[in-house]
């Protein structure tokens, strides 16, 4: 028998994002906020500051803080903040571009695979920023603000791939949840957040992820413009600046992107990487790796190494690289300097290690082809599997890998401080990056004071570390 349509009325039941989202941003009390997913955001922050700090001698790094100086000062204290790691006072907007930028050209943070991209280092140098004119910031207030970004942005990006063709870099998603971190924090009302949201979205740069891979650069991944454009955006709505909507939040075809905010938590999601390469090239070296912990190989003992991965992760830069943006975009080299080192660092993606005949000579034995199992996976998983033929005649087989450092297979806490602490250290020196590194995890304590934790930010390391 057919069955009659339901009548209109009744049916008009729709999922109200754009008021979930409110009520998520501006409303939820900290204390509706998972003890574990601040926890994890503490993680985060302090993994993401890491490579901040390691990438604050880069060129890249040295160039957006110049660039912040001389193109987006500020006067307004209410607007302004200092740089990460230099001290100078530039506008809050510029201020979050200068570190966004930075820690985007040294690949060694967080992600989230769904997204297919990055969200801690755009909002965490806005939370940087924002708390620069919030003095009496407690640290469960900042995690939890930084938690809303990560929720916010992490479905915007969701609904952004699943809406439009072209594959755009974090970037252009990112604003929003830089916007939606500002709005929690300066107490925006449901209209100021609209607009915000609205604005972020409109002027976030939708560039294209893959012309940065084909021809790597310090484009990266268009995380410091979407830094830029997220705090510019709350600060245009809080001066009347309109925006609405941002159909990333509020297009009827993206609601079901939203319907599980604050329930399901995306920032216990993030993967935290092992390498300073970019997740493509993971799956690859932890084949690679797998093998050479079973069979106790030596460089010496490896003939030819054949990787199988998705599409994405073989169009990575073939050849030996000459500039570090190319090393991070690299699937053959950053297997081929595991193979020599046993480890992949700053050192090896820069300076004399871009000049490493050895590596050079190794790069030459790994091939690289697609698969379509590996394929099918992506973007929820980065696959991949090695082949490895010994000196000796020996086929030595990974069997399928997923990269190593999200829930699949999580790095520890102990890890990710070990980890902190490797490339903070050579920048900083031992005594203040450990006292970085117990402000941040200090910051879940309820008296906890975001101000402890700035007052270690802001110098520039001493000479020497």
């Amino acid at each position: 028998m057919a069955v009659s349509p339901q009548p209109r009325e009744a049916a008009e039941t729709e999922f109200d994002a754009a008021g979930c989202v409110a009520d998520f941003v501006l409303r939820r009390p900290i204390s509706a906020f998972p003890s574990d997913v601040l926890r994890q955001a503490a993680y985060l922050f302090l993994d993401t500051l890491g490579i901040a700090i390691a990438a604050g001698p880069m060129q890249a790094g040295r160039i957006a803080r110049d660039a912040a100086a001389a193109l987006y000062g500020s006067s307004d204290p209410d607007n302004s903040a200092r740089m990460l790691f230099d001290g100078r006072r530039v506008s809050m907007a510029g201020a979050a571009f200068a570190a966004a930028t930075q820690t985007d050209n040294l690949d060694g943070h967080d992600g989230y695979s769904p997204t297919k991209g990055h969200i801690g280092v755009a909002v965490i140098p806005a939370l940087a920023a924002l708390a620069e004119a919030l003095p009496e910031l407690t640290g469960p207030q900042a995690l939890a603000a930084l938690v809303t970004g990560y929720e916010v942005a992490g479905r915007a990006g969701i609904a952004l791939h699943a809406t439009v063709s072209d594959y755009h870099t974090s970037g252009a998603w990112n604003a929003v949840g830089v916007a939606a971190v500002a709005a929690r924090l300066r107490g925006f009302d449901d209209v100021l957040l609209r607009e915000a949201l609205g604005i972020a979205e409109y002027h976030g740069p939708r560039s294209q992820m893959m012309r940065e891979i084909a021809t790597p650069t310090m484009l990266h991944d268009g995380s410091g413009m979407g830094a830029l454009v997220g705090l510019s955006a709350a600060v245009l709505a809080q001066m009347g600046f309109t925006g609405a909507p941002a159909i990333t939040v509020e297009a009827p075809d993206v609601a079901r992107h939203w319907a599980d905010l604050g329930t399901f938590w995306q920032s216990l999601h993030q993967y935290v990487k092992p390498y300073p390469i970019c997740r493509w090239a993971h799956a690859a070296i932890d084949g690679t790796r797998s093998l050479i912990m079973a069979h106790g190989l030596s460089a010496e003992d490896i003939g030819k190494v054949h990787v199988n991965s998705f599409d994405q992760a073989v169009a990575l830069y073939p050849g030996m690289p000459d500039t570090t943006s190319k090393a991070q975009y690299s699937l053959r080299f950053s297997v081929a300097t595991y193979i020599l080192n046993g480890r992949i660092g700053l050192e090896h993606i820069s300076g004399a290690g871009l000049r490493n005949e050895a590596v050079a000579a190794m790069l030459e034995r790994i091939s690289v082809a697609q698969s379509d199992r590996h394929n099918a996976r992506f973007p929820v998983g980065r696959w991949a599997d090695v082949a490895i033929t010994t000196t000796d005649g020996r086929t030595l087989l990974s069997g399928d890998v997923h990269a190593r450092g999200g829930p699949e297979s999580p790095l520890s806490r102990s890890d990710v401080e070990a980890k902190y602490m490797e490339f903070a250290v050579p920048v900083l020196g031992e005594p203040r990056a450990a006292a970085i590194r117990d402000a941040i995890l200090s910051l879940t304590a309820p008296r906890s004071r975001f101000a402890d934790l700035a007052a270690l930010l802001y110098d520039p390391p001493a000479a020497g570390g």
